[in-house]
């Protein structure tokens, strides 16, 4: 059964692409100048491993929060737009201020510094995200039609990483600045002030009806011991969707495996392929991830979109992750020295990995919410969403907490030029294995996900039915 399909205007699925840019656009700067604080400031492997993991799992905690506060929201503007637009300006600002660090101070005065202001801009972050992501949610109820907004706003979002691996560039040509640590200082202003505007797109374009006489339990002190409480609940019966189950398990292995390697780019093309000159590999770990996300961006997304339509977003899923395994396989056979340039036949494989993972789960978790509202009444996209991008997030810290042990384990060390042969090739196995395992595990447990088209189709026909049949007659 299917029902009529409900197109969102184009301009609707640019403005949240917006908001989807910074959305990706911070994590992937992070992502690139978080190599300062080992290679220029000094920062151990144990250190990287508590700035990446701590503000994550603060995150983390403070996202189901805010996605009940965000679903049961009482307002004019609705639900998410003010929440977006505010956590926007926190997110910008926090963001210039985490990333001004100095040679000058202690190692230890830099850690506690950016660990403190990095728990600013998360829950910035948050404030910013979890509404941001409920909005993309409720846009269409068309099964098909939702695709094609997160492939909207993947395509744009992915500009995010076409653009940050340049950083690399700029901040270690002494043309632009005399050491990284100043370049990351002066970058992220300019980071902070375009892509928080970037994120304030969504909340100014993307309008909302007033929520001022619906029947929400907004968080209070008054309430907020039953509110907690919901909050659990609402965490719990989430999580008794197996649908939603294997919606975020595999997303967590998926996308943590790939973000525990991915920062080990940049020291794979430095010490094994230019050993240890990073004036020597130049623009090289900057191809990486900019071609990379090219790829993505023109190849990968629309052949996700078009492989949804034809087998099914399950099934576009498997196809897609079962390709980027092949891409981690020739990682390991096109990483030599001497020929930089070998790699780059491995991306178009790689890119399939992350390319097709959001477009297809954020437009699946949709169509999960609508099983929600048929079992329990209840439509809870802030809750749904939060919830998923906790278990992305807690990824995330959990990657970074794990390349700071894969760091330490292999025996990379950052004061010195040349690495040893051992260091290289642990570098190498886990760049490549690790996101093979999590891949795989992730396929295994998306092989019965059962929400097709069909039984999409009968779900939101039964919750149109439903309100048809609760609508006061004129």
């Amino acid at each position: 059964m299917s029902i009529a399909s409900q197109k969102v205007p184009l301009g609707q699925k640019i403005a949240f692409g917006a908001g989807m840019l910074a959305n990706q656009m911070f994590p992937a700067v992070i992502g690139i100048f978080i190599v300062v604080l080992v290679k220029d400031l000094g920062f151990p492997g144990w250190m990287w491993g508590v700035v990446s993991l701590a503000p994550r799992i603060f995150d983390a905690i403070t996202d189901p929060i805010m996605g009940y506060i965000s679903d049961n929201t009482k307002s004019r503007w609705g639900r998410r737009r003010q929440y977006v637009f505010i956590g926007a300006i926190i997110m910008g600002i926090s963001f210039i201020i985490m990333w001004q660090l100095f040679r000058d101070n202690s190692l230890d005065y830099n850690f506690i510094y950016f660990l403190l202001t990095s728990f600013l801009f998360y829950l910035g972050l948050t404030i910013f995200s979890v509404p941001y992501v409920a909005m993309g949610y409720e846009m269409s109820d068309d099964f098909h039609e939702r695709t094609n907004i997160m492939a909207v706003a993947q395509w744009i979002g992915q500009w995010a990483w076409v653009i940050a691996p340049w950083f690399w560039v700029i901040m270690y040509d002494p043309e632009w600045y005399p050491s990284a640590d100043v370049g990351v200082r002066e970058l992220a202003i300019w980071v902070g002030v375009i892509f928080g505007v970037c994120a304030m797109l969504p909340a100014i374009f993307i309008k909302s009806k007033s929520t001022v006489n619906e029947n929400y339990s907004p968080l209070t002190m008054a309430t907020i011991g039953g509110s907690l409480k919901e909050i659990g609940n609402n965490f719990v019966e989430a999580f008794q969707s197996v649908p939603f189950k294997k919606l975020c398990f595999a997303t967590f292995f998926v996308f943590n495996a790939f973000n525990t390697v991915a920062s080990f780019t940049f020291f794979i093309i430095v010490y094994y392929l230019f050993n240890g000159d990073a004036g020597a590999a130049g623009i090289w770990p900057t191809l990486f991830g900019s071609v990379g996300a090219l790829v993505t961006t023109f190849i990968v997304i629309p052949i996700v979109a078009k492989l949804s339509k034809v087998l099914g977003k399950k099934n576009a899923f498997m196809v897609t992750q079962g390709i980027s395994v092949v891409g981690y396989i020739m990682l390991w056979f096109l990483f030599v020295p001497g020929k930089p340039y070998l790699f780059l036949f491995a991306l178009p494989f790689f890119s399939f990995g992350i390319g097709g993972l959001f477009t297809l789960m954020m437009s699946m978790t949709a169509d999960v919410i609508d099983l929600d509202e048929l079992k329990t009444g209840k439509r809870r996209e802030g809750v749904f969403g939060a919830i998923y991008w906790w278990m992305v997030k807690f990824g995330f810290g959990i990657a970074g907490g794990l390349s700071g042990l894969i760091l330490t384990v292999v025996g990379f060390d950052s004061a010195v030029e040349i690495q040893t042969e051992s260091a290289l090739i642990g570098l190498r196995l886990f760049f490549s294995g690790f996101p093979i395992a999590g891949t795989l595990v992730a396929m295994y447990i998306m092989r019965n996900y059962d929400i097709t088209e069909q039984r999409a189709g009968e779900i939101r026909a039964a919750l149109d039915q439903r309100k048809k049949a609760s609508t006061p007659k004129s």
